[in-house]
């Protein structure tokens, strides 16, 4: 009997196609060893040749119906050749699970990890500048492309609970950095692009959440600190109470890229109840920084920091560096160049009274420098600089009747001219350091005399002890009126001054709230011997 061609065409069709489907199962066995002990030596020896990396698994058991579904423990994948250091990745279980013919076409669906751990060890070669070997190795060199020319399987999504990220410093002096990571998750994970990723972070200090997302690498087995990073970040509700000395709740975000060892971060911070503890009284201080970021050791380099609070702003930039091993926190050190300040604001931060002593245009050029300790802020806390103040003013009125009073009786006026509300000038040097502020040439002007002094103010007694001279246009007869100038026309010669008027020898002393101003007795007579 003949067949119609018509017919003899779908039996060919069905014939071909069923040879497809053989082929195609004859290509997925091969793909899809039949045994958990086969797998567990596929995986080994794939991620093995992958990573270039010393691999390891436990147990691993797997099935394949209804779908692909394999579980493992005791997975560690270790740089071929480091012992010196633990594994790069250690993960306590994992389970797989995907398709057939996902697996087939070299892709699994999810893969979840459970006891991530993460340690990345420094690059053994400290003589060359990170940023130097990041360009060098760059993915995106010419130099690189067949390193990552993987044709290897894709993981859709990865999900981690709980794990944590260690960055081993390159000094064994160092402690490390590390990173607790509540949620992360990652998608087409592979060796050859980058792969997007969500994840909470953990920060240790200041206590807070940090959620991010980004793209992270290709992976960079031979330097993983020039594995690239980009993406943005938010960091809310951090503490700031657990440093002694300072409290408020700051909250940021901003934007990074470069890679591991060389992270660009660009961010703003808004502390609205920043308060330092010897003052007292809560202000917003607000922040817009750039920073880079050496994500190896955990080091932050500020290229810049503009900083503005109540009336004033500043300009900054230093570096957050860590501690020697066994000291928790890390060195604050930067440069300060305030050019527009207020006194008043600088002194709502360090003095707790209702309003400020003093008031008057500010001017601050300093080093700063924060070691880390449990000790109060104010302690710890190490400034070396210079100041000026324009037109200050003090808002205690019996202060500020003695300094016209100064003013007035230095120019030799009488009782009978009214007297002026003058303004006052300071400029000097200064050192702070525990918990003292010295003034090695503090000096302050009013119409008609100067004020030199040198001394020290104890921030947490409040106590002054200051030296200094009085330098008056006028002579000490002048200063007053009637029998009393007749009186002290005799004692002229001892506070005489080169170029006219008097030079009298000073002390001021007592508390900040009760100062004692005085004439110093023992300087006049050795002066007058």
């Amino acid at each position: 009997m003949k067949v119609p061609r018509r017919r003899r065409t779908w039996i060919w069709a069905l014939i071909g196609l069923a040879g497809v489907l053989v082929a195609a199962t004859v290509m997925l066995i091969a793909a899809v060893p039949l045994t958990s002990d086969a797998l567990r030596h596929r995986m080994i020896r794939t991620l093995s040749d992958r990573l270039d990396a010393d691999v390891a698994i436990g147990d691993l058991h797997w099935r394949v119906f209804p779908r692909l579904h394999a579980e493992g423990t005791a997975l560690t994948v270790r740089k071929r050749g480091v012992t010196a250091y633990p594994p790069l990745i250690s993960v306590r279980s994992f389970s797989v699970d995907g398709y057939l013919l996902g697996v087939w076409r070299k892709h699994v669906a999810n893969v979840k990890l459970e006891g991530l751990d993460i340690q990345v060890p420094p690059d053994t070669d400290e003589n060359e500048p990170p940023a130097a070997r990041a360009s060098q190795g760059s993915p995106n060199s010419e130099g690189r492309r067949d390193a990552y020319a993987y044709d290897g399987v894709v993981i859709d999504t990865l999900d981690a609970n709980e794990a944590q990220l260690v960055i081993i410093p390159r000094k064994a002096s160092k402690a490390p950095k590390v990173w607790a990571i509540h949620t992360l998750r990652m998608h087409n994970v592979g060796m050859n692009a980058a792969m997007p990723f969500d994840a909470t972070l953990q920060n240790a200090v200041p206590p807070g959440e940090i959620d991010t997302t980004g793209n992270f690498g290709p992976w960079r087995t031979d330097d993983p600190g020039a594995t690239a990073l980009q993406g943005a970040f938010t960091f809310g509700r951090a503490d700031l109470s657990v440093f002694k000395g300072i409290a408020g709740i700051l909250s940021a975000h901003g934007t990074f890229g470069g890679v591991l060892e060389r992270v660009v971060v660009d961010g703003e911070t808004k502390t609205p109840d920043f308060t330092i503890s010897v003052g007292g009284h809560p202000f917003p201080l607000d922040t817009k920084y750039q920073a880079i970021v050496d994500g190896t050791n955990g080091d932050t380099y500020l290229e810049r920091i503009d900083a503005s609070f109540l009336n004033s702003s500043l300009v900054a930039k230093g570096a957050v560096a860590g501690a020697p091993k066994g000291v928790q926190g890390r060195t604050v050190s930067l440069d300060i160049d305030m050019q527009k300040g207020r006194i008043e604001d600088i002194m709502r931060m360090a003095v707790p009274t209702p309003k400020p002593p003093m008031t008057g245009a500010l001017k601050v050029v300093t080093k700063f420098l924060l070691p880390p300790g449990d000790s109060d802020v104010s302690q710890r806390l190490q400034l070396d600089g210079a100041f000026s103040i324009l037109g200050a003013q003090f808002t205690n009125f019996d202060v500020q009747g003695k300094i016209a009073s100064l003013s007035h009786l230095s120019r030799a006026r009488g009782p009978e001219t009214p007297k002026q509300n003058v303004a006052s000038d300071f400029t000097g040097r200064f050192k702070l350091g525990g918990g003292r502020i010295e003034l090695p040439d503090l000096m302050f002007g009013v119409p008609g005399a100067r004020v030199e002094l040198a001394g020290n103010y104890a921030l947490k007694p409040q106590t002054l002890d200051f030296r200094g001279h009085l330098l008056m246009d006028a002579k000490i007869s002048q200063t007053t009126r009637g029998i009393k100038s007749l009186l002290l026309k005799v004692v002229d010669p001892l506070f005489r001054r080169k170029g006219g008027g008097s030079s009298v020898p000073i002390k001021i002393t007592g508390t900040r709230d009760k100062p004692e101003f005085g004439l110093d007795v023992g300087r006049v007579f050795k002066r007058g011997n």
